[in-house]
């Protein structure tokens, strides 16, 4: 069932009301108790769907979204931590001798 959104013209009393989606209107503000109350647009409310087609953790509150962030970036953060000591391992073996061809021992005759 639906919440329906209301505003009292003559004393502007807003308030909501929980009902069917086939019951009639309110007409009556329950402050002043005149018949000037007109529904409101709202913005409806979040769907949730339920199912086996989706999962529970497509709706999860603000605050464990947040909690999983800080978790990923802890992780990828020692991860990276890991990448730059296997670098720095890298980096105290010596380096390989390369051969140039002009060192060959070949001399040219000019």
């Amino acid at each position: 069932m639906p919440t329906y959104e209301y505003e009292c013209d003559a004393c502007g009393h807003q308030f909501e009301e929980f009902q069917k989606m086939g019951s009639k209107p309110i007409q009556t503000c329950p402050e002043c108790k005149k018949r000037k109350v007109r529904r409101l647009i709202g913005s409806g409310a979040g769907i949730i769907f339920k199912g086996s087609g989706f999962y529970e953790t497509d709706y999860r509150s603000a605050d464990y979204q947040k909690r999983a962030k800080e978790d990923s970036s802890t992780s990828s953060s020692s991860s990276s931590d890991s990448k730059k000591s296997d670098s720095k391992k890298d980096s105290s073996k010596p380096a390989a001798k390369k051969e140039s061809k002009s060192s060959s021992g070949a001399k040219k005759n000019s």
